[in-house]
């Protein structure tokens, strides 16, 4: 009978969910023994248990909520994503360029978004445009640094090949500058899905909408103001549970174009 060697890559595979896996239940259970050691009452922290059960019986107004935060994070990151790379294209054309407007994005950065969200609400009427305006400025800095960092970092003598061979300066962009730059331009999505979802809470609460248009910010100002905590512990889960999700599959979307050639995806160690 022989003995088969089990496959690093499936033993790596495995570690990445029993390991957050184990971590998860260790902090649950925390939980759950800090809130009945100490006889918190519920309208102070809930246990895990209450946050679910609240979470499925007010599943029709949460899930609401949910979607309407979902899509203008998505939106957003949309947005955020053809800008950021169209600035970056632009960049790298020239470094006067690059000098003269970069700061500017840096500014972008910057500046609180709680501070601007109020003037852009203002002056896009529409809220959902607004709202996903406000999000879209907190997530754009990363894609252009990274994507511009990526597409000035190529290979010189790859860079000196393509000059040599009289390459255009679209030829060098797509062929050498844009696979160059892919490991940057994903790095890039991970933080802005993050940084969308961020954008689209604070949009909410800075615009507080109510009603059927209204997202998981407004679930949580409405949930403080009635002292219905368990309610606001539940919207905090789904919008955990979202930043997650976006960001898993930010990381499958890299793997998915890098995993057969690039260093950071082919490493096992």
């Amino acid at each position: 009978m022989s003995n088969r060697p089990t496959s690093p890559s499936a033993g790596l595979s495995s570690a990445r969910f029993i390991y957050p896996l184990i971590v998860a239940v260790v902090l649950i259970g925390g939980w759950q023994a800090i809130v009945t050691g100490m006889e918190l009452p519920h309208y102070v922290v809930p246990s895990p248990g209450l946050t679910v059960k609240t979470l499925f019986a007010n599943w029709q107004q949460l899930g609401l909520a949910l979607w309407v935060t979902v899509k203008i994070t998505l939106l957003a990151f949309l947005l955020a994503t053809v800008i950021g790379v169209l600035i970056s294209f632009l960049f790298v054309q020239s470094r006067v360029i690059e000098t003269a407007f970069f700061p500017y994005a840096i500014l972008l950065q910057v500046t609180p978004i709680v501070a601007v969200a109020p003037l852009i609400i203002i002056w896009v009427r529409n809220p959902t445009g607004a709202m996903v305006a406000c999000a879209a400025l907190v997530a754009l800095f990363p894609i252009i640094s990274n994507t511009t960092l990526g597409l000035r970092s190529v290979d010189p003598d790859l860079q000196s090949y393509f000059k040599l061979n009289r390459a255009t300066r679209m030829q060098t962009l797509l062929r050498l500058r844009i696979p160059s730059a892919l490991p940057y331009f994903f790095g890039g999505l991970r933080i802005s899905s993050g940084l969308s979802l961020i954008g689209a809470v604070v949009a909410e609460f800075v615009a507080g909408t109510g009603g059927t248009g209204a997202g998981l910010a407004y679930q949580i100002l409405q949930a403080g103001f009635q002292l219905d905590i368990p309610r606001m512990f539940a919207a905090l889960l789904l919008i955990s549970f979202t930043g997650v999700a976006l960001f898993v599959a930010m990381a499958w979307l890299t793997r998915r174009h890098l995993g057969g050639w690039h260093a950071s995806e082919l490493s096992r160690d």
